[in-house]
């Protein structure tokens, strides 16, 4: 089998964080939906796929590294003989002080002892016991849009060796995320073994309006000159559509409104806030009215904000 390290063009020093930005790159990259002319692109995307899932446990990676199991997460084989429980707490048949046996002396007692033990599941002393191989898991990268991401969706993929199935999005859903779909996975070892799960990480993508902080969505809006110096009710966007707003009289640019329980509404949690900051926007073309009574207020009511900004002493 393939060294998975190698796989991800990663050495066994690698870290943690590193093995998932390895595998997240590539996985953007492999896809064989994205490589239709690359006969051999499922079969890489595969390999990357199967690697990141022995090495992103530090279980399973701890392993691999000491050799207890190969790259494709089976087991090695180790030769076991009688003699390798002959001596441990609890045998009936333990070796005598000349190297014989107690009880019968008859090695083959031992085996069948073993046998009764296990309940004849199948377990012999040349090998592990038996059992049918689960499937490997596989990973995907799916990109959703930020309203789904925030309000749940479902979406329509298709898998290699599966086909069409389809993903649901929980609301509140985060960057990073990663939905198992159940037996979407590899297919088992000969002999009945069960498929491996798909396993889908979630790319959130930007919104020109919205921006999430935790369950709090933030919204940078707009407001006129006159809004601002008289106040006004204003439409305001919202992920659930939009709202009336009222903004005080007076406002400056940069102050913050919150509009509570407008924010992302999780399972099982207290849904967030929507906080709305004003910005007062010049008109793009300034006409003579506003000219002529902008400078007739500056003569007779004119203020400086920025006064003291340089008073006292700067540290």
């Amino acid at each position: 089998m393939t060294d998975p390290y190698a796989v991800l063009g990663l050495t066994k020093t690698a870290t943690a964080a590193e093995i998932k930005a390895a595998h997240r790159k590539l996985v953007k990259i492999s896809h064989p939906d994205l490589n239709p002319d690359d006969s051999g692109a499922e079969a890489k995307f595969k390999a990357i796929s199967s690697a990141y899932d022995l090495l992103k446990d530090p279980a399973t990676r701890a392993r691999f590294d000491a050799g207890e199991i190969d790259a494709s997460g089976q087991e090695k084989p180790q030769r076991r003989y009688y003699r390798d429980f002959a001596d441990q707490p609890g045998n009936t048949y333990q070796r005598g002080p000349q190297g014989g046996f107690g009880g019968s002396g008859d090695p083959g007692d031992i085996f069948a002892e073993m046998l009764r033990q296990r309940g004849g599941r199948g377990f012999s002393p040349f090998g592990e016991e038996s059992q049918a191989m689960q499937g490997h898991d596989l990973n995907f990268a799916l990109e959703v849009g930020f309203l789904d991401s925030v309000l749940g969706a479902k979406k329509k993929i298709n898998l290699p060796d599966v086909g069409q199935v389809e993903v649901t999005i929980p609301k509140g859903a985060t960057d990073g995320l990663t939905l198992r779909l159940r037996g979407k996975g590899m297919a088992g070892a000969p002999g009945a073994g069960p498929p491996g799960d798909a396993l889908i990480t979630l790319t959130v993508l930007t919104h020109p309006v919205f921006r999430r902080e935790g369950d709090d969505i933030h919204v940078t809006l707009p407001i006129t000159l006159d809004e601002a110096v008289l106040g006004a009710k204003v439409s305001a966007p919202t992920i659930d559509g939009p709202v009336t707003l009222t903004v005080p009289a007076g406002t400056s640019s940069g102050r913050v409104l919150r509009l509570r329980g407008r924010g992302v509404a999780r399972a099982k949690a207290t849904a967030g806030d929507q906080l709305v900051e004003l910005r007062i926007m010049a008109p793009a073309v300034i006409d003579e009215d506003l000219r002529a009574f902008m400078e007739g207020w500056r003569k007779t009511h004119g203020y400086d904000p920025r006064k003291g900004m340089m008073d006292g002493d700067q540290t």
